[in-house]
This record gives structure tokens, C-alpha cells and sequence, in this order.
């Protein structure tokens, strides 16, 4: 249903995309994460036809984006960040607009706005302003209004981005529902939990390249079962590299003044001799040990927190 091969896009000096590559099958969610200017929006911008990549090519429902564009499109859904809606109109109201923006009218359009309603479950709420309605409601009709006109292939651009757990967890049920229908979804998160529960394979790109992708098990198995520790303190970062020689089972993710980011077979076993290593470049004021997972693949990969 997505077909992404090889695409490149430079902005400037700046390699955006640097032949990034993946597919989504039908009824499938795939979620692409990375830290910011990693290459998920301008891979979601050529996606949407917004952004017209250097080289490589990507297809929606069999169709070429840049070839094709209009066509395209209309397989597309796209339920942005920020919420795309007409405040001082009612549900029905901001679903009837983009329905026929859609090309949608007539019984259709009436019957496709009571289904998407009755599933974000805003079907009680439905002529009242929205003005009125809390965070979680919007983010609900702001996917409505994404899936309203059916389409083979949705992007979901954090949709659950400041919302409560609660909420959040109505609508990671509302995305599985539609990934049901036989809809493939591309899924981005700042929250690895979320990844973790909702996606079906994963994605992880910095710098334009995917540097690892699968399912959560294969993704939990190239992290090597290593933990990371993060040792925090006063250190001389340069000298880090030349003394952790002497430690060939330990792997320097990160050095910086404030903090040595490592990945270890077995915390339990070698941070006695580790720590006195740690302190002979520096003072060792704190020591946090994350469990193998998808978090600590994503920080040995990028070398960074998911938010940075």
C-alpha cells in the first residue's frame, strides 16, 4: 500500500533524506521514529506530495506520488499534529466541509459522517460547536476528518501529543481499529511506549537513513540485549574513548562533559569495575541503568534521548 524507495531531498547544504526506503503493507501500522530533524516530516511532506524529493521514488495504493499526484492523494488520509479545524462550527459541520473537499456529497457523504462519528465515539456531541470540546475530543474528530473519505493509506502525525494517558489510549484503540479495515498506516510518536503497544513493525531514522526496522522482537534483538547505562557526573569526554579500551565488553555510545553513555552486557557484573575507570576522567555523581528495549536500541542507534 506504501512503497518508499531510495528517496533523497537535500534543503540546501542539509541531506534531509539520504535513500530512505520502506513499505507498509495493507492493514498494517508502521510507526517512523526519530528525534527531531531526523527526516519523518520531510518523509511525510513527499508522502503528501507537499515536498518533491531529488531521487527515488514513492507510491500510494499502487500509484506514484510525483508522477501521479492528484491520483495519489486521493488514496491518501493525513491526520496532522496540530488540529485542522473550524472551531466555531459543529462536528457535523467541520466533516460536512472536508467531505466535500473530498469530492463526497449527498446520502454518501451523510452516511460517512454518521460511521466516522459513531466510531470516534462523537456521535452524541455531534452538532454542538466545537469550541466546546476537550483536547481528546478534538484529536478524535481531527482523525474522523482524516479517514472520513475511506482512504487505502493514512499518516498519523502525533495525534496523541499532550493528551492524558487515558485519553491517549482511546485513541491508540481508535488507530487499531482502522488499521483493521484493511488501511495502512504510517504512525509517528515521540512516545516509545506507544510504538511499543500500537505498531506492528517500527522504523528508526536519523540523520535521512532508517538504522533499524522490523518488529519489536527483532527490534529488541539487534539492541544485543545490552543495557545502557548513563553515568552523570563532571568528566574530560575526549579521554573516554582511551580508557574504556581497557573495557572491551562495554561499547561508548556518547561522551559529553556532563555524561558517558554506555551499553553493557551486564550491569551487575561489570559496573564495579567500570565506575573507578569513570572516575579516573572525571567525578561519577549519579548512575541510571535502563533494561534492554526499544528505547535503549533507539538511544544506542542515535546516540540521543527520542525528544532531543
Amino acid at each position: 500500500m506504501i512503497e518508499v524507495n531510495g528517496l533523497r531531498k537535500k534543503f540546501g547544504t542539509v541531506e534531509a533524506l539520504s535513500g530512505i526506503s520502506f513499505h507498509v503493507r495493507a492493514g498494517e501500522i508502521y510507526g517512523l521514529l526519530g528525534p527531531n530533524g531526523a527526516g519523518k516530516s520531510t518523509t511525510i511532506g513527499v508522502l503528501c506530495g507537499l515536498v518533491s524529493p531529488d531521487a527515488g521514488a514513492a507510491r500510494l495504493n499502487g500509484i506514484d506520488v510525483m508522477q501521479q499526484p492528484v491520483q495519489a492523494r486521493r488514496s491518501l488520509g493525513v491526520v496532522p499534529q496540530e488540529v485542522a479545524l473550524y472551531m466555531e462550527m459543529s462536528a457535523r459541520d467541520n466533516l460536512s466541509f472536508f467531505g466535500r473537499l473530498y469530492g463526497l456529497k449527498g446520502a454518501d457523504l451523510r452516511n460517512r459522517i454518521d460511521s466516522v462519528l459513531a466510531r470516534v465515539r462523537l456521535d452524541d456531541r455531534a452538532k454542538e460547536p466545537i469550541e466546546r470540546f476537550s483536547g481528546g475530543m478534538l484529536r478524535r474528530l481531527n482523525i474522523a476528518a482524516g479517514v472520513l473519505h475511506a482512504p487505502a493509506v493514512v499518516l498519523m502525525d502525533e495525534p496523541t501529543v499532550g493528551l492524558d494517558p487515558q485519553t491517549r489510549a482511546s485513541i491508540l484503540e481508535l488507530v487499531r481499529e482502522i488499521a483493521v479495515d484493511g488501511t495502512a498506516v504510517v504512525y509517528t510518536t515521540h512516545y516509545l511506549d506507544e510504538a511499543e503497544r500500537l505498531c506492528h513493525r517500527i522504523g528508526i531514522i536519523d540523520h535521512g537513513t532508517i538504522l533499524a526496522e522490523g518488529t519489536l522482537a527483532e527490534l529488541r534483538h539487534a539492541a544485543g540485549e545490552r543495557e545502557i547505562v548513563a553515568l552523570r557526573g563532571t568528566f574530560r569526554s575526549e579521554a573516554a574513548p582511551e580508557v574504556l579500551r581497557n573495557c572491551p565488553e562495554v561499547v561508548l555510545i556518547r561522551a559529553s562533559e556532563s555524561e558517558l553513555l554506555l551499553a553493557l552486557q551486564s550491569s551487575e557484573r561489570q559496573l564495579s569495575t567500570l565506575l573507578p575507570i569513570a572516575g579516573s576522567i572525571g567525578v561519577v555523581r549519579e548512575v541510571a541503568v535502563k533494561q534492554p528495549s526499544l528505547e535503549s536500541l533507539f538511544i544506542k542507534l542515535t546516540g540521543r534521548e527520542l525528544r532531543e
